[in-house]
């Protein structure tokens, strides 16, 4: 029998309306609007895509949108004085710097620079040392987006044996942590493991996340597991994941598509952690 689809367009968008719920009601009790700072440098049409939907999402929430875009040759000393006046802004909730940044620029220190308490990435070192020690704050958006389809579904975390395939900081290490916290016991793999789908199949849960397409295959998932594919590559017949979905999809129990997986996902919990970020500076 066919896994379960895992639809995360459908999951985002509750995510999506119980923030815009609890926006209207922090609105009416503090008299003021969770603010989203984006900031765009040039003119990269991806870029420009993501940019564009993180801000419509925003307005659609009751976000406020706080928009900057930066011409490509602005200097790293001007973006950092940007920067700075966007974390002693008050009206500024959440601050988003769009990666890549043109390469005259050293990406890792602006992110640096964005305060912590507005971090709704979730990318300063402050921040992953919040969620390692598991302290309240801001986690990086699409971990906790695999978290939330995890919970949707309600997968046993608690003494579940999950496999990360990828160890990048903005999705592996970081759910390492989120999976520790709910008891899991956790393998993480990369280019260096040995056997990987020898590996991959002692998972009940298996998170592909490296940006290889389709390198989990079949004798790499346990038969009823829950395959989230968090990779996106895009191939000339479209977009596909680092899980050969045909494939997996009669081995799983659940799974995730690519397109309408993982990826809606991010925008959701960005706009959570937009109004996480207005409730944690108004200790609230």
């Amino acid at each position: 029998m066919a896994a379960t689809l895992i639809d995360g367009r459908a999951v985002a968008q509750r995510v999506r309306e119980q923030v815009a719920a609890d926006v209207a009601v922090f609105t009416a009790e503090t008299g003021d609007q969770p603010g989203l700072a984006t900031v765009l440098v040039g003119d990269d049409p991806a870029s420009a895509v993501y940019v564009a939907n993180k801000r419509r999402a925003c307005v659609a929430a009751g976000i406020a949108d706080l928009h900057a875009h930066l011409p490509a040759d602005v200097s790293q000393d001007e973006l950092v004085a940007h920067i700075q006046k966007l974390n002693a802004d008050p009206q500024v909730s959440g601050i988003l710097l769009q990666l890549p940044v043109p390469a005259h620029l050293d990406a890792n220190l602006l992110v640096e620079l964005i305060s912590p308490d507005k971090d709704v990435d979730g990318l300063t070192a402050v921040s992953a040392g919040r969620l390692a020690q598991g302290v309240p704050g801001l986690r990086p958006c699409t971990p906790s987006g695999v978290i939330e389809l995890l919970d949707h579904h309600d997968v046993e975390l608690q003494g579940a044996e999950a496999v990360i395939v990828g160890r990048s900081d903005l999705v592996g290490k970081p759910l390492i942590h989120l999976l520790l916290q709910r008891n899991a016991t956790v393998t993480v793999c990369h280019s260096r493991t040995r056997d990987l789908p020898a590996v991959a199949r002692r998972a009940d849960v298996l998170v592909a996340a490296v940006g290889v397409p389709r390198l989990i295959g079949a004798d790499a998932v346990k038969p009823g597991a829950t395959v989230i594919d968090v990779g996106i590559n895009r191939l000339e017949e479209g977009l596909v994941g680092d899980v050969d979905f045909d494939a997996v999809r009669e081995v799983a129990g659940l799974i995730t598509p690519v397109p309408g997986g993982v990826g809606p996902m991010t925008i959701a919990l960005l706009l959570r952690n937009t109004l996480t970020a207005a409730r944690l500076q108004r200790g609230l």
